[in-house]
């Protein structure tokens, strides 16, 4: 497959930036990720990270060199890193634990999918038209959408009602798996561009120059508009250009037949807490996680 990627994350006027993002892939297959650590709550650094990282540890894991079953892999990996924030919270005694948005998207075969929980969104463009974009989880959300009678009564729309960290099971949203056409655009991006930036605007850029140049047009344009009230602003956009027998990715790179390659850096010295999981770990918190969704599922159909 061969594809363009950029990325690029810069502080606003914020004492920290939290977000996160990255990439990783195989001759066969590519992960994108993109967490923004949410603000009120301790650390969201760290919880950015942990999902970043779970995610390419278990896509690692997976993808020898394809998944086997993408949404399958979306759903977990996503479940792990959430896991992973919540031991994190425990073995630091955390009365408020960390918690992050995130948002992934897999491309295999040439077809995208994608996962969202929270507000970082991810947005497909084809020739400057929208052909689809993640839904926020948020109380203005479900304003929009007619599902929120109490509306008057909430003084902060914009909260979140589900995330990674948080004690409650996050609600997961999945799309695909849709197929790409030639110069397809990606742009998985934190709130801190999308809410600044006009749809339209956003479309127009992202679509109309390579990645490498509309990733810092977009996130120079957010913080110029947001002025020092800014908050960080993080992007990582996606150029599908076509299958073929030899990986292209970021920069020209080349994937020899047992390639992974990864912008996901590992998290260092979390006083004590142990970022890896093992095998075994891995395989009994899957099964656990496939069992509430079995049960979960059986509880709908009720």
């Amino acid at each position: 497959m061969k594809f363009s990627v950029f990325q690029l994350s810069r502080r606003g006027g914020r004492p920290t930036n939290e977000d996160r993002m990255g990439y990783c892939y195989t001759r066969e297959a590519g992960l994108f990720v993109l967490a923004d650590g949410m603000g009120g709550h301790a650390e969201g650094e760290v919880a950015s990270q942990l999902a970043l990282q779970t995610l390419a540890a278990e896509f690692q894991r997976q993808a020898t060199p394809r998944l086997p079953d993408v949404q399958a892999f979306l759903q977990q990996g996503v479940m792990l890193a959430h896991e992973r924030i919540l031991a994190y919270g425990r073995h630091k005694r955390m009365s408020d634990g960390p918690r992050t948005t995130v948002v992934a998207a897999v491309i295999q075969d040439g077809y995208v999918s994608w996962v969202n929980c929270g507000d970082s969104r991810l947005y497909w463009a084809r020739d400057g038209v929208l052909q689809a974009r993640t839904r926020d989880h948020s109380y203005a959300e479900m304003d929009r959408a007619g599902a929120l009678k109490l509306a008057h009564k909430i003084l902060n729309r914009n909260v979140l009602y589900t995330c990674l960290g948080a004690e409650a099971r996050p609600v997961l949203d999945f799309a695909g798996p849709h197929k790409l056409q030639q110069n397809d655009r990606l742009l998985l991006c934190s709130d801190g561009l999308w809410d600044v930036l006009q749809e339209h605007i956003l479309l127009q850029r992202l679509s109309n120059s390579p990645v490498q140049d509309a990733v810092p047009a977009l996130v120079d344009a957010a913080l110029q508009v947001a002025g020092s009230k800014s908050d960080n602003v993080t992007a990582i956009a996606v150029q599908w250009e076509q299958a073929q027998q030899e990986p292209e990715a970021a920069d020209t790179q080349h994937g020899g037949e047992d390639t992974f390659s990864s912008t996901i850096q590992s998290l260092q010295d979390l006083e004590g807490f142990d970022v890896n999981l093992d095998e075994a770990e891995i395989e009994r918190s899957i099964a656990e996680i496939n069992e509430a969704i079995r049960r979960s599922a059986l509880h709908k159909k009720v």
